[in-house]
Formats: structure tokens, C-alpha cells, sequence
């Protein structure tokens, strides 16, 4: 369950950021960011003035929603009602940050989601959106809610907060203790759980009163809701002068600017224990004081209350260094929703030199870079050697600043590469402070490069007037207005040494002092104003994408069950789709190996897929437009790089619109499959084809063999699960109704060519289907599942009957190697899609008697390995009598669930990767049951391995068979659909012995199933019978030849 918002803003400060900030709302909705259900109203709201305060910006958001709600209900004036019913988020940006340009709304955190849709930074304002939207405000009424994201706010899952009857406004506050509150704000509350006081820094004494049973305090975190009523009073101010100055519409007017705390202004006024006089006199000037009177007025009458959340924790992004080092490297508490990692969405060549309590993300480190405990790394490309000692921070430095840090002392400073705008002129520049720097205090008392200013004037030669201007006041000289940071030079370009010399001896220092000094400097609080957010943004955006294709070679390469799906699904939001398109064209070509070309171009599929962006059809259907022929033919012959070469020629044809785009993902899929099948022919090489003596023209050989149940670990024998992550099938070889239900014939004739015959039944059943080969191209579309015969022309293919693709036409390697052709009837007494087939399980299943468990390895070349399973005396004949097999009437293919799976597994999707893991574990827990011959175990197996199946194929439980099983529960130790699920055979493992009649008239009172059918199966310990029999009497055999040989 999470809050579904009408609209969601973001309050930035005034200065050319909004677009930027609005992109990245945006990009949130595209990937999923915002739920399920985004709101239909996002907006990056700019502050009217440059000093508005967190309570003029809540204001003027608060307008611009009521507004712009307004105009989309039809109406022609800003009208409150569209507040009743709405539910309304405003997250408040913020002053600027030392430690991240964009802001600590922006200001990324060492996380990576593997579930989210799509792979992205997380930031302090997707924390704050996931601790709102999934937890905070769950449950709560209509009305609106402000978050500032100065903080990292942390709150358990179910924070339970009672909004029964709740009226007015209420704060939301987190236990600290005692002594972080000296710095920070606390509520004093009463015992019916309403505010009496805010207080701000207090005394001792005034934050003990604040305390609970516990000794903690209840903290001011940034957080407060307003009911619709309270809104509504709220928005009304907007008209009302002075607060009509804190709006877009009273700059707009011409009102003079005024500046207001959500807390200390708009909020404490309903506190019950604050009189009118003390509120409205404690309000500064007389602009403040005359806005107090107008709040207090229209608020006072709303009770405040708060809401103390047990749990929660709060973390106050200060302008500490050393505080912000921590908030980035410690782990965040166990009740938060986020986990932090070492390497965040990062490349890192060798990660062992990243010591426990360092942190990088969105970093590409290449070569030997060695980051110390307490030391973090941000929106950094690198290139080692390097050494990064302890109580560091660097950010926003590319690979042209490594060769400058080389060999450089790093220790306790934080260095930081900007993208700053002077009017039109787009600039780099590097700021260097010291972890322990304060930035307000005079330099008198103050430290740079946590050295007193005095040592380092004299360590440097650089003076007091290179940084302060003669009249500026000994009190303001610090390190916020110091000209320390060069900008431009008239005659060089400036680079990350011209401020790295700083920390360097004196003797080197002197070299660059000159050049140092006649370079045009500013200072951060110069600096500030210039930050260019949106190229900083695009900054860290590319890099997060050079990581990504990075991260692309690692894990297709490195055959790692990591998902790329959602890194495709950002790429093609964010329009770096034709970047990871050819980082996927060149693994493929370069992999040299089949099964990690066809990962590859299934990765490729995904993308084109994802720029469809949900239109075009689906993405099952046909792929063998001769378009694409030729690609395809390089990959059948083996050039791999080739064909992946012409594939992507042939892709940029049909990059135009959505349909385009899912047809060529289809023949992505058809390209894919084409290394896998060369992938599984790797087994041929552990078949061996003998040559034996050719019985006479027109006489039969027949084979008949029973079916195959799969009691567990069906999927993992499928391609290229079976080779990519290994596999384990627990097979029983059964007779049905007391016969082997399938079986075959050939024989040899006179005529060069194929005859594929399938019977109604068994020999001399009528032929429902004939078909006949007599060229090499009637045979091309072996591997096409839907095709006519594609079976039988795959057995020809296989056994090596037939060469092809070959230059001798078909007519003379049959003629030459067996002097005619051959005809072959085929016939099944089971229905079509009943689910007694599969992967290698089939021949495992069919061709091995009794009861077995089937292996491969996760390698290539594809090797299936079949263990006997020895049962106890008399097991065999339990089971006989505890089995049953239940036609469900409903017929399903395969095929149409195979081509899912795939994709999923393909995708890693986690879930498909771990019920990989699980089918594999149950087929070796239902070995040994069968061992112990321990039925109720055996039971569970099944029922365990039929959920298995529902997740790796979602929709192969129909509601009649849904309804069968429910009838059968009782009755059974488990059950299962046999085979892919979706219908066919479902096999029952009973309680008691010999049901198939209770079973019946159980079934028989159930509605809605349907026609079934129940039939008896016993373990078939013989396997497959052949035999060569004489020609039929209809083609001239004398009646004794009609008997086996």
C-alpha cells in the first residue's frame, strides 16, 4: 500500500535551476520512481525571491498547486475547493549545500535497488520520496504534506500513526537525544499529544522538559501535514499583504520581498501554549511581525499536534565535512528501506583496495585506486595509481585530473571539480578545503586545510589581500569569502593542480604561487550563485552511463546472474540507448563464445523492446523476414562477429516507430535462439551415431516408448538455463492405462526423399497429417516450433541423416549414403499439449526407464549426466498405487510459455534467478524422499515444484485446474501440472492407495471443470522397445515376414 498523491512539488531556489530539477521529476516518472501510480501534477516550483524562507516557499507551492489544480478542474480563478479531496507532497531543495552542488535533495547516497523497474542514482529526495510515499503518509486524510530534504530521515514500515478523528495540523517528530538537540529543534508537547512549544537550540533545562519516559526528546525533522481545512485557511493568506509577498503573483505585483519559516512562522503559532503577543513580537521587523498577525488569525483556531515516531531516526546534512563523511560511509539503521553498499552503481577495476568504511558511487576507478576506511568518492573518473587516505571526499573529478593526483598527500580534505556558468562562458572549476575546515568562523579562529590560517600563510606565501579585499572587515575574513579558487587565466588553461599545490611544501609551492596569483579567483560564496546544476546533473548522468556500459561488459562476460534489464530501461529514458546498443554489439561480436552472443542480442532485444515503450505488439511473433536473412545466415555458419555486425546494419533500418522496433526485437529472439541451438549441439559431441546394417526397403523398424513425468526441477533442463546456471530434473518413465503411449516407425523406400507421416493413433491407424521433403529448403525451418514436421526434420538434422545446411542437394546425400529415401509415421495416444514433454528431460525421461534425476552443469559444452535413483524394495509398487494422472481438458503449448521464460531468464530478472536456484534444490530434496521412500515428503516436492512453475511462468495455473487442485487437496500428499503447466496432465500423488475412483466422483460434483479424465500410470522399469518388423500386407509382404525379427 502506498499514498497516492494528486500533485508533488519541488521548491527550488531562485537561479535558473527549475528546468533542471523538473527534468529530474521527470526522469522519476519514466523509470517508476513515483509508484505505480504517479501524481498527474509534478512541478518544480522557483522560489519568487532569493531569501523566500521554508514557510514562503510552502506558500507559494501551495498557490502554484491550487492553481494549476484549478485550471485542470475547468475552473478560471484559483479556487480551494480543489483542495478538499486532494492529497499534495511539497519537498522543499533547500539552501545550497557545501558538499553537492545540486543541493542535499540531490546529493546521492551508496545505494543500489535491484528491485526498482529501472536503474538509477539514488539520491536524499528518492530516500524522502520512498520514506513519504511507502510508510509516513499512509493512511493519512487529504490534505497537504511538506518535507524538507535537508535531512536523511529514516522511519520504520508501519510507523502507525492514529489519524482517527484527526483535525488541524500535525508535525511529525523522531526521538533523539538530549545532546544532538542542543544544536537542533525539539517539540514540547502535552500529555493529550498537542504542541505547546517549539524550541531552537533551548538550555538544558528546556530541552529536559521536552523529554519522555525514556529521557529522549521529540525532534523537529523537516516533516508537517495540513489538513484540507488547514490548506485552505493557509492558501487564503496568499491575497492578504505582507504574505502576498511570498508568492510569484505578489513578486509579480511588485510586493516588496519577505522571508518565513514553515516552522517558526507559520507553524508555531498554533502551538497552545504561545501567546499572540509573545508570537507576534517575536517576529523581527515589522513585515514579519504584521505576517505573524495574519497567520495567527486565519491558523489559531487549527490543533497542532505530534506525531513522535518510535524508530525513527533523523541525521541533519550539516556543513561539517566530517559529519558528511559519516552520514555516506556508517550504515543507516535497520528500520530504513535502504541498504548501504561499498560501491554504488560503480566500475571498479580492484575492489579489494577499497577498504571496509570507504564509499564510491558513480565512480569509474580504473587500475590500482586505493580508498582508506572513513574516505568517500562521488561522480569520479579515476585512473590509477592512486592512494586515498583517510577523511576524504572527492567529487566531480574526471580522468584528465588523475595524473595531477598522482602521488599527491590525500588526507582529511575534500576536493571538489564544479560546472560553473559565468553568463555564457561554461567553465571547470576545483575548489580543496580540509575535512576539520569551519566556513564561517573567522579566519583568526579558523583553519584551512585543517591548519591554522597563519601556518598555512606562511607554509604557502600566499597573503591575507590575495583573498580578502583591504576594506572587508577582519570578522567576515573567512573561509567562505576567501579568493582561493582559481577560474580563468588570461594565457593557460587551468587544471586540478592549480589548487592541489596548496597542500604541496613550500619549495613547489613557490612555482605555482605566480601562476596562482595572476589567475582570476573567486570564492565559494562567489561561486555558489554560478554552479551550473543542469550540467552537473548531465555530468553525473553520462558517467552513471559509461559505468553502466562498463558494467554491461562485466556481467555478460563474466557469466554474473546480474539483471541488465532496468540499466535498458534507463538508457532508453534517459537516451543513452544507442551507447549501451553498442557496448552490446561489441560483447556479442567479441565473446567468442555462443551462449554469451545470445545473452547478449537477447539483451539487445530487451532494449528495442523498451524504446517501443508499450506500443507496437507484442513481442512474441515471427521472426524470418528475409530482411534479416542474411545476418542470420552468418550466424548459422559461425561467424558470430559477422552476423552481429549485420544485425546491427539491419537494426538502424527499423528504429522509426514502436512497431518497427518490436518486429526487430522479435528477430533479436530468432537470432538468439539460433547461438542457443548451437549451444545445445555442443552435446553431440558425448552422442555417439553408429553405422549399422541397413534393414531391406519396405521394412519397418518400430519403436514405442512410455511418457515421462517430472516430479521436480523442470525449467532448469530448458536452453540456456540448463548450461548458464546448471540443471536438476527428478524424471519417472510411466506407461498410461497400462501401454507405452508413444512411439514411431521408419523404413527405408525407393523414392530420394522424406516422408513424415503422423497417425490418428497406433500402426495402422489412419495419417492426419502428411507431409513430404524432397529439397534441402523443405527442411529449413527444422527449428521453427510451429512448423509442420519441424520435429522429425530436427531428428534428421540431429542424427546426421541429413548434412545441413549443405551444397549436395538432399536428393543425392540420400541416394549416395542410403540409396532412397525414408518414411517415418509418428503417433501419440496422449493429447496435444499434455505436458508429458519438455527439455532434455524428454529423452532423459522417455528413453532411461524408471525413476532417475538428470544433470548439467553450468557449462559449455552441454553435457546431461543420469543417475538411477534406487527406491526401497516394494517402493515402486507403493507408488503405482499412490499416482494418478488427471487430463484438466485444457490444452496448452509449450512453446507460448517458453518464450517468456526465457526473456525472464535472459532479463536475470532476481525472481527467475532464485527459482532457478530453488527448482534445482527441489529436485535434489525429491531425490532423497524417493530414496526413503518417504511419500509425504515426496508430496511436498510437488506441491513445492507447482509453485515453482507458477513463478517462473505466471499464468499457467487456469481457474479450472485452480479448482481441480482446490477439490483434490484434501485427498493428496501433492500435486502437480505435468510439464509447463497451463493445462494437460495434471499428476496426483494420493493419500491413500488406489483412487481413481474417489477421485472421479469427487471431481464429477465439482463445477466448472469441464471434461476431464482420469487415468492410471505405473513406473515403466523397461523403457523402449525396438523392433524390426516386415513390410505391411498392403504393400506385398507375405504374412510371416509381419512379425519381429
Amino acid at each position: 500500500m502506498a499514498a497516492e498523491w494528486t500533485a508533488l512539488l519541488l521548491t527550488c531556489q531562485r537561479g535558473g535551476c527549475v528546468s533542471a530539477f523538473q527534468r529530474e521529476l521527470e526522469a522519476r516518472r519514466l523509470r517508476g520512481g513515483l509508484g505505480p501510480r504517479p501524481p498527474p501534477l509534478l512541478l518544480a516550483v522557483e522560489d519568487p525571491w532569493a531569501s523566500l524562507g521554508s514557510g514562503g516557499a510552502t506558500l507559494n507551492a501551495l498557490l502554484v498547486a491550487a492553481e494549476h489544480l484549478s485550471a485542470r478542474a475547468g475552473c478560471t480563478v484559483v479556487t480551494a475547493d480543489v483542495l478538499r479531496e486532494a492529497r499534495i507532497l511539497i519537498l522543499h531543495t533547500g539552501r545550497d549545500f557545501s558538499f553537492d552542488d545540486c543541493g542535499r535533495a540531490f546529493t546521492c547516497l551508496p545505494v543500489e535497488e535491484p528491485g526498482a523497474p529501472a536503474e538509477a542514482l539514488v539520491c536524499n529526495l528518492d530516500s524522502l520520496l520512498g520514506t513519504m510515499t511507502q510508510r509516513l503518509c499512509v493512511g493519512s486524510p487529504p490534505g497537504v504534506w511538506v518535507c524538507s530534504t535537508d535531512m536523511l530521515l529514516t522511519v520504520p514500515s508501519a510507523p502507525e500513526i492514529d489519524w482517527d478523528g484527526f483535525q488541524g495540523v500535525r508535525v511529525i517528530a523522531v526521538p533523539g537525544s538530549q545532546a544532538y538537540a542542543r544544536n537542533h529543534g525539539v517539540y514540547l508537547g502535552d500529555e493529550q499529544g498537542l504542541v505547546r512549544d517549539i524550541i531552537y537550540k533551548g538550555t538544558e533545562a528546556q530541552i529536559q522538559q521536552c523529554a519522555g519516559p525514556d529521557g529522549t526528546v521529540p525532534l523537529v525533522c523537516g516533516v508537517v501535514f495540513f489538513s484540507s481545512d488547514a490548506a485552505e485557511q493557509l492558501l487564503a493568506t496568499h491575497v492578504i499583504p505582507p504574505l502576498d509577498a511570498c508568492t510569484y503573483m505578489g513578486l509579480d505585483s511588485g510586493a516588496p520581498p519577505i522571508q518565513l519559516s514553515l516552522f517558526f512562522d507559520i507553524v508555531l503559532c498554533m502551538a497552545r501554549g504561545v501567546t499572540e503577543e509573545e508570537f507576534v513580537k517575536g517576529g523581527g521587523d515589522s513585515s514579519v511581525r504584521s505576517a505573524r498577525s495574519v497567520l495567527w488569525t486565519a491558523l489559531r483556531a487549527f490543533p497542532l499536534s505530534m506525531a513522535c515516531i518510535p524508530g525513527a531516526s533523523y541525521d541533519y546534512l550539516t556543513t561539517s565535512a566530517s559529519d558528511h563523511i559519516r552520514s555516506l560511509t556508517l550504515l543507516p539503521g535497520s528500520t530504513s528501506h535502504l541498504r548501504f553498499c561499498r560501491a554504488a552503481h560503480s566500475h571498479v577495476d580492484q575492489p579489494c583496495l577499497l577498504e571496509d568504511g570507504s564509499s564510491v558511487t558513480n565512480c569509474l576507478l580504473e587500475g590500482a585506486v586505493r580508498l582508506a576506511a572513513g574516505s568517500v568518492i562521488q561522480h569520479c573518473h579515476l585512473q590509477g595509481p592512486l592512494e586515498i587516505g583517510p577523511g576524504c571526499l572527492l567529487s566531480g573529478l574526471t580522468a584528465g585530473s588523475s595524473p595531477a593526483l598522482q602521488g599527491c598527500p590525500l588526507r582529511d580534505i575534500v576536493l571538489q571539480g564544479h560546472h560553473v556558468r559565468l553568463r555564457d562562458l561554461p567553465c571547470r572549476v576545483f575548489t580543496l578545503t580540509g575535512r576539520l575546515d569551519d566556513w564561517q568562523s573567522p579566519a583568526e579562529e579558523a583553519t584551512y586545510l585543517n591548519m591554522p590560517w597563519a601556518d598555512f600563510f606562511h607554509r604557502t606565501g600566499v597573503r591575507e589581500a590575495d583573498l580578502w579585499d583591504a576594506e572587508m572587515p577582519r570578522r567576515s575574513r573567512c573561509l567562505l569569502s576567501a579568493r582561493l579558487f582559481p577560474v580563468l587565466h588570461a594565457c593557460e588553461a587551468l587544471g586540478l593542480e592549480d589548487v592541489l599545490w596548496l597542500l604541496a611544501p613550500a619549495a613547489v609551492a613557490g612555482e605555482r604561487l605566480a601562476r596562482w596569483r595572476a589567475a582570476w579567483r573567486m570564492s565559494w560564496q562567489e561561486l555558489l550563485p554560478c554552479l551550473d546544476k543542469a550540467a552537473e546533473l548531465g555530468a553525473r548522468r553520462a558517467l552513471f552511463f559509461l559505468q553502466g556500459q562498463r558494467k554491461v561488459r562485466r556481467v555478460l562476460l563474466g557469466h554474473q546472474d546480474s539483471s541488465l534489464l532496468p540499466l535498458a530501461r534507463s538508457a532508453v529514458h534517459e537516451g543513452y540507448h544507442e551507447a549501451v546498443l553498442g557496448t552490446l554489439d561489441e560483447v556479442a561480436s567479441m565473446a567468442g563464445d555462443a551462449g554469451i552472443a545470445a545473452r547478449a542480442l537477447a539483451c539487445i532485444a530487451e532494449v528495442l523492446g523498451c524504446m517501443a515503450r508499450g506500443e507496437g505488439g507484442l513481442r512474441s511473433g515471427p521472426a524470418a523476414n528475409r530482411e534479416w536473412a542474411s545476418a542470420f545466415g552468418r550466424l548459422e555458419s559461425g561467424d558470430i562477429a559477422g552476423g552481429v555486425r549485420e544485425l546491427a546494419t539491419e537494426r538502424q533500418k527499423w528504429m522509426s516507430g514502436p512497431a518497427l522496433l518490436v518486429r526487430a526485437a522479435r528477430h533479436y529472439e530468432g537470432a538468439e535462439q539460433i547461438l542457443v541451438r548451437q549451444a545445445v549441439m555442443s552435446s553431440c559431441q558425448f552422442v555417439t551415431v553408429g553405422q549399422t546394417e541397413l534393414p531391406p526397403l519396405g521394412h519397418w523398424v518400430q519403436v514405442v516408448c512410455p511418457a515421462r513425468l517430472d516430479l521436480s526441477g523442470g525449467w532448469s533442463d530448458t536452453p540456456p538455463i540448463t548450461y548458464e546456471h546448471g540443471g536438476a530434473v527428478v524424471d519417472v518413465a510411466v506407461m498410461v492405462d497400462g501401454c507405452r503411449p508413444i512411439g514411431a516407425r521408419v523404413r527405408r523406400i525407393g523414392e530420394p526423399e522424406l516422408r513424415l507421416v503422423t497417425l490418428g493413433g497406433t500402426p495402422p491407424s489412419e495419417a492426419v497429417a502428411e507431409l513430404v521433403c524432397r529439397e534441402l529448403e523443405h527442411l529449413q525451418d527444422y527449428c521453427q516450433p510451429h512448423a509442420p514436421g519441424a520435429l522429425l526434420k530436427a531428428a534428421f538434422i540431429c542424427t546426421q541423416v541429413v548434412q545441413f545446411p549443405s551444397q549436395k542437394p538432399l536428393r543425392a546425400q540420400l541416394m549416395e549414403s542410403f540409396g532412397g529415401g525414408f518414411e517415418v509415421h509418428t503417433w501419440s495416444k496422449l493429447p496435444h499439449g499434455s505436458g508429458l514433454g519438455g527439455g532434455w528431460q524428454d529423452q532423459v525421461g522417455g528413453l532411461v526407464p524408471g525413476i532417475k534425476i538428470g544433470r548439467s552443469k553450468a557449462q559449455l559444452p552441454l553435457r546431461v549426466e543420469v543417475e538411477k535413483i534406487p527406491v526401497p524394495d516394494g517402493f515402486t509398487h507403493t507408488l503405482n498405487d499412490h499416482l494418478l494422472l488427471v487430463y484438466t481438458g485444457k490444452t496448452r503449448l509449450a512453446r507460448n510459455l517458453l518464450q517468456d521464460v526465457v526473456r525472464n531468464w535472459y532479463a536475470r530478472l532476481p525472481s527467475a534467478v532464485q527459482n532457478a536456484d530453488a527448482l534445482v534444490s527441489n529436485a535434489e530434496e525429491c531425490a532423497q524422499a524417493l530414496r526413503q521412500g518417504n511419500l509425504l515428503l515426496i508430496g511436498e516436492c510437488l506441491d513445492r515444484y507447482w509453485q515453482q512453475k507458477k513463478c517462473m511462468a505466471p499464468g499457467c495455473e487456469p481457474l479450472a485446474v485452480r479448482r481441480m487442485m482446490d477439490a483434490l487437496r484434501p485427498y493428496v500428499y501433492g500435486q502437480c501440472l505435468a510439464g509447463a503447466g497451463g493445462g494437460g496432465f495434471l499428476y496426483v500423488l494420493t493419500k491413500a492407495p488406489r483412487q481413481k475412483e474417489a477421485l472421479h466422483q469427487i471431481l464429477a460434483k465439482t463445477e466448472g471443470l469441464g471434461n476431464f479424465s482420469i487415468h492410471s500410470i505405473e513406473v515403466d522399469t523397461g523403457g523402449f522397445s525396438v523392433e524390426v518388423v516386415g513390410c505391411d500386407p498392403k504393400d506385398g509382404a507375405h504374412p510371416g515376414e509381419d512379425v519381429a525379427v
